[in-house]
């Protein structure tokens, strides 16, 4: 008896392809930055944390759209690294609003060139015309497909294309939404 074929290609996955480079990205990052300092979501925590103080874990869990799990994780992790601190809201005793330390301020300011250079390297991989749109592209998936800031703020991919200099695209966020799958760590 002779196997079916399968028509799907890895190589024109969606989902595949946005993991591959995910990995790549990751890569990149580590390479950069360090694997012993930050992975990219920690540091996309602290960038999170830095841009609105006193946020409760779970409006950072709707902010990055890490999981809830993985976002408390992390949350320890670089509280035992003493970069970040928490203390329960006045609003409301069982959650904990999340703040940058001294050493967490100082950590930002060092690893901010480091990370500019990640996402330029990132970005390299295009050519100069693709960038922009490449950057538009992902956030298009992310506001249609994943969780999505508060209308009040960006998506943070908005803000890196302006630290790039790129015109941000006019794709605005939909609304939160739950994520139906749980992200790595």
């Amino acid at each position: 008896m002779a196997r079916e074929t399968i028509p799907i290609k890895l190589d024109s996955s969606p989902i595949h392809l946005l993991h591959r480079a995910g990995q790549c990205a990751v890569d990149v990052f580590q390479a950069e930055i360090g694997v012993e300092e930050l992975t990219p979501r920690q540091y996309a925590i602290l960038i999170a944390v830095a841009q609105h103080e006193g946020l409760s874990q779970t409006s950072l869990v709707e902010r990055t759209g890490i999981d809830r799990s993985t976002l408390a994780d992390i949350v320890r992790r670089l509280l035992k690294k003493g970069l970040i601190q928490r203390r329960r809201t006045k609003e409301d005793a069982r959650a904990y609003a999340v703040r940058l330390t001294d050493a967490g301020v100082r950590m930002l300011k060092q690893l901010e060139p480091l990370a500019r250079r990640v996402d330029e390297r990132i970005l390299e991989a295009l050519p100069g015309q693709q960038r922009e749109q490449f950057v538009a592209d992902l956030n298009t998936i992310v506001n249609a497909l994943g969780v999505t800031a508060p209308e009040a703020s960006p998506p943070p991919a908005v803000s890196r294309q302006k630290e790039f200099g790129m015109k941000p695209s006019s794709i605005k966020p939909s609304g939160t939404k739950v994520a139906k799958t749980k992200s790595g760590r």
